[in-house]
């Protein structure tokens, strides 16, 4: 316990809850929409609309969590919208008809989207602060939850078919997630030996202007795109691989869900292993082969085809895509607030967008198509992470600093 006084691991464990919170309370939704779907009574078309709400949501909150960042900061704001989203369960598991279903899923996708952009923060900022690596094991904690949230699910499937009960027992989860983040978040103003520093200004020195939110610059962009893309590629995998397997594949209804034990459990490996990775080689040179690795080994399985060979490119796909989205996260906040929260609202549209916009593909060429797509997706990371300036700027030398 005695070890829990050390400010890295504090800051570690707390921010760790939040990634956790984050991965179990999508994926709880996620695993009971068979049993919304039914309870409202939904097509399929309305279903995929309904995944689409959440995207829209999250692209559409990009000014509003912005603003959010400056006024609240992110500590605070990442607590409010961890809260909120574990309420959301109830709201959605109360939804009395599909049009309200909508705009719990639409909010959901808004408070996704705060939540992202706050742990991202404070995760960079303990990166800064302490000088130490440690984003991608964060992202590990994330891919945990919603494994956690999977085998909640199948447990209780099997227990009840109450979604409410369900969804009860993972806002309690949620709630003691909360609490603990809550003990070690990091404060803006906070040292890293956790005192308060407040250092003093003389008479005559103006206070700061508050920065107002401004176009966003070429680098910025590339990081967008590389978020985007990147997450395309993680979410369609945890979504298509399984019904690839089955339909495409052909392979039994006991291989099928391998696909996805594959996908996240490459992903969780090699997230865990990723900061070593970017300490011995750098984040450019890592997204840049990760994601060619991805890419290429998935668009070799899908021509190979067969389930030995699926299996062997979804394994491609975890491993080269898993640090993608930590590297971007941390370059993009070595360019501030404003640039880590329109790439972190990309990435979360990304993230929820993309399996539906893979599902149409399929839908219109077939799902080997859909497929391609995911691994052109990590090709196309690939190609943005050349744009992107991934070193930290050279800290400002003493004798350039201001006079005493």
């Amino acid at each position: 316990m005695f070890r829990l006084h050390d400010p890295l691991l504090r800051g570690q464990l707390a921010i760790a809850a939040l990634f956790l919170s984050l991965g179990f309370q999508y994926a709880t939704w996620a695993a009971r929409i068979p049993a919304v779907k039914a309870d409202l009574d939904l097509s399929a078309a309305e279903v995929g609309v309904l995944l689409m709400a959440a995207g829209i949501g999250a692209a559409v909150s990009f000014p509003a969590v912005a603003w959010l960042m400056r006024r609240m900061g992110s500590r605070r704001l990442a607590l409010l919208s961890q809260l909120g989203l574990a309420l959301l369960l109830l709201a959605l598991a109360a939804a009395p008809d599909y049009p309200v279903a909508l705009l719990v899923m639409c909010v959901d996708g808004v408070l996704v989207g705060c939540l992202n952009v706050a742990m991202n923060a404070q995760g960079a900022a303990l990166e800064a602060r302490h000088a130490r690596n440690t984003m991608a094991r964060l992202h590990a904690v994330f891919s945990a939850g919603s494994l956690l949230a999977a085998l909640l699910a199948s447990g209780m499937t099997a227990a009840t078919e109450s979604v409410t009960a369900h969804f009860a027992v993972a806002v309690a989860l949620l709630v003691v997630l909360g609490a603990t983040a809550r003990t070690g978040l990091l404060d803006e103003e906070t040292a890293p030996d956790g005192t308060d520093p407040a250092p003093a200004q003389t008479p005559a020195e103006p206070k700061p202007e508050r920065r107002r939110w401004s176009v966003p610059s070429r680098l910025t962009l590339w990081m967008c795109c590389a978020m985007v893309f990147g997450t395309v590629a993680e979410g369609a995998m945890n979504d298509w691989s399984a019904l690839y397997l089955k339909d495409v594949a052909k392979a039994s209804a006991e291989l099928a869900p391998l696909g996805i034990a594959v996908v996240s459990g490459m992903m969780v490996v090699a997230r865990l292993f990723a900061d070593g990775w970017r300490s011995r080689w750098g984040d450019g040179r890592v997204v840049l082969l990760g994601s060619a690795v991805a890419g290429t080994g998935l668009a070799v399985a899908l021509v190979s085809g067969g389930v030995a060979p699926a299996l062997a490119g979804f394994a491609c796909m975890g491993l080269g895509i898993a640090a993608v989205t930590p590297c971007v996260y941390a370059a993009a906040a070595r360019q501030g607030s404003d640039a880590l929260t329109l790439v972190a609202a990309m990435g979360t549209t990304g993230l929820l967008a993309g399996p539906p916009l893979i599902g149409f593909i399929a839908g219109a060429s077939g799902l080997a198509w859909g497929m391609g797509a995911v691994a052109a997706s990590a090709g196309a990371v690939a190609l943005c992470s050349t744009r992107i300036r991934w070193t930290a700027p050279a800290p400002v030398a003493q004798s350039e600093a201001a006079p005493a």
